[in-house]
């Protein structure tokens, strides 16, 4: 009994084995694929192996995890730059989490956070910031306090960032 190192199905700690043709996937690589935190509301998935060349915009948070060449204006709502995610231009949302590459200037009224394997190569401006210890990071941070909301039309962040650098 305490040597048998077989268990019988039904038992604690048992776990069935999949049946003919069902394979089975390691816990694993499926907590890998998900976000790190689950959202109150609704999120819109780019996957892997997607390649996005224009402009997304949109009313509702957005998970990516694949390649986008183009400008991402989300307003109100929150981005998630996935693991294995490469953007270029610039990002306008709420909240903005990079877990991947941007290459691009990121305008979000709440808070950017970079996490410890993100990069980001670009201006930031943004009410609160986190930079978490491995995080890659290259260009300049404007803490932003005022409580303009950032609108959904990327024709006036345009507008907006042409004429500072003027």
């Amino acid at each position: 009994m305490w040597g048998n190192k077989e268990t019988e199905p039904g038992t604690p700690g048992a776990s069935p084995a999949p049946g003919p043709g069902i394979q089975s996937t390691p816990k694993n690589v499926i907590e890998a694929a998900r976000p790190l935190v689950t959202p109150a509301r609704p999120t819109a998935w780019l996957t892997a192996g997607l390649k996005v060349k224009g402009e997304i915009s949109g009313n509702e948070d957005l998970y990516i995890d694949c390649t986008v060449e183009g400008p991402i204006s989300l307003g109100g709502h929150r981005l998630t730059v996935g693991r294995t995610a490469e953007t270029t231009e610039q990002i306008v949302a709420r909240e903005i989490v990079v877990y991947g590459k941007v290459n691009g200037d990121l305008r979000a009224r709440d808070r950017i956070e970079i996490k410890k394997d993100g990069s980001v190569t670009g201006d930031l401006v943004t009410a609160r910031i986190i930079i978490e210890d491995g995080a890659y990071f290259k260009g300049h941070i404007e803490i932003d306090r005022s409580n303009t909301q950032v609108g959904t039309d990327l024709d006036s962040l345009f507008s907006r960032t042409i004429s500072k650098s003027d």
